[in-house]
């Protein structure tokens, strides 16, 4: 595993702009992927939560079975995409296995799942290159680029490379995966998911320089259009999501049961965060600040996906920018406009400052922007 620790993490977010700042991942290492069947269908149907919660469960799962050995992912609104050495292939086949089983069992949810040899990426034409952006000082996020996760990602949903479900079901250990804070509303105008792929055929060098004006615009914004308030998100009692973190929860005890537990820690929670200041080895107002730090709102996965924070007036020139570097055949583009954004955490422990927040838009987001990509496609 001293490929990833080795990586140097990039402090600037501009910089993944450039190509040669990524690095091609072993040859024997497996990328994988996962996603949610119908997950246009549940957004329609307004399970925005359970959405994300169940696109991020995968990255809880292989977390906990890899025994937090850090290796290289990004979420993606429905669905994560990953690479592994090949030493945890097997644990990563077994641990999507049985994920798809059991949220099919839990949720009435279909997952997709993959797992493909690097060497057959790049057997047809692919590659699958890593970079490490360090978020903040406490936590890294790695990108991707090469199109070799594009490529997993379509072949999966082909029905190619498929890992199938798991018999007899067993339950996948998602410690840490949380969704109690509540959706955070747009301050400056709406929040943006946006989605910008390179064209494979264009010239690199028009795709980087189309993300430079881009983050060149969003640079305008307040605090780069982080769509989190500096003081953090804000608490709801009780929490929206507490009944689906309690089915979420692993272990034998009733649902009923592991939902007061949730409840009784959520009022505990709340009183510190209320009380607002230091409690033993607690700072509430720390812990919060680290969220903030600590959010993926913007990442390279093999192209840019941010959710901004921004005011119609930005939005509608980012769109006239895509708009146009669409026309000429330098990249394709989606986007879905909300007013509200979304946060799904993996929290090991409290007690430390590597806690992970993934941030999407609150009507659907990622995954609304990707059918709006899939049906420009479908015209072109």
């Amino acid at each position: 595993m001293t490929f990833y620790d080795d990586l140097p993490k990039l402090r600037t977010f501009a910089n993944l702009t450039r190509s040669e700042r990524f690095t091609p991942l072993p040859q024997d290492w497996f990328v994988g992927c996962c996603d949610i069947v119908d997950s246009t269908g549940l957004l329609a149907a307004g399970h925005y939560k359970t959405v994300n919660m169940v696109g991020a469960s995968a990255i809880a799962a292989l977390m906990n079975a890899f025994g937090q050995v850090p290796f290289p992912f990004v979420f993606g609104g429905d669905g994560t995409s990953f690479a592994v050495p090949a030493e945890l292939a097997v644990t990563a086949r077994r641990e999507l296995s049985r994920l798809r089983a059991w949220v099919q069992q839990e949720f009435g949810i279909g997952l997709r799942a993959a797992l493909v040899p690097l060497r057959e990426v790049r057997g047809r034409g692919r590659d699958v290159r890593v970079a490490r952006f360090a978020a903040s000082d406490h936590l890294d996020y790695a990108m991707f680029d090469g199109g070799g996760l594009a490529w997993v990602e379509a072949q999966m949903k082909a029905g190619i490379f498929d890992i199938p479900a798991a018999t007899p079901v067993v339950s996948p250990d998602l410690s840490g995966l949380s969704c109690r804070w509540d959706t955070v509303p747009s301050r400056a105008g709406e929040i943006l998911s946006l989605l910008v792929l390179p064209v494979p055929e264009a010239p690199r060098s028009a795709f980087e320089a189309l993300i430079s004006e881009i983050l060149a615009l969003v640079a305008e914004s307040e605090r780069n259009g982080h769509p989190l308030p500096p003081e953090g998100p804000g608490l709801r009692f009780p929490p929206r999501g507490l009944a689906m973190e309690a089915r979420l929860s692993r272990g034998k005890t009733p649902a009923f049961l592991r939902k007061c537990a949730l409840l009784a820690n959520s009022v505990l929670a709340g009183l510190l965060f209320l009380r607002g200041r230091p409690t033993g080895s607690f700072d509430p107002a720390h812990y919060r600040s680290v969220i903030v730090a600590n959010t993926d709102f913007r990442k390279f996965d093999d192209g840019l996906k941010m959710t901004l924070d921004c005011a119609p007036e930005t939005s509608a020139k980012l769109e006239e920018i895509l708009r146009a570097a669409q026309a000429k055949g330098v990249a394709r583009y989606g986007l879905h406009r909300q007013a509200e954004a979304l946060v799904t955490c993996i929290v090991p422990s409290a007690m430390r400052d590597d806690h992970m927040h993934f941030v999407d838009g609150a009507a659907g987001g990622y995954a609304q922007a990707a059918q709006m990509l899939k049906a420009a496609n479908a015209k072109s």
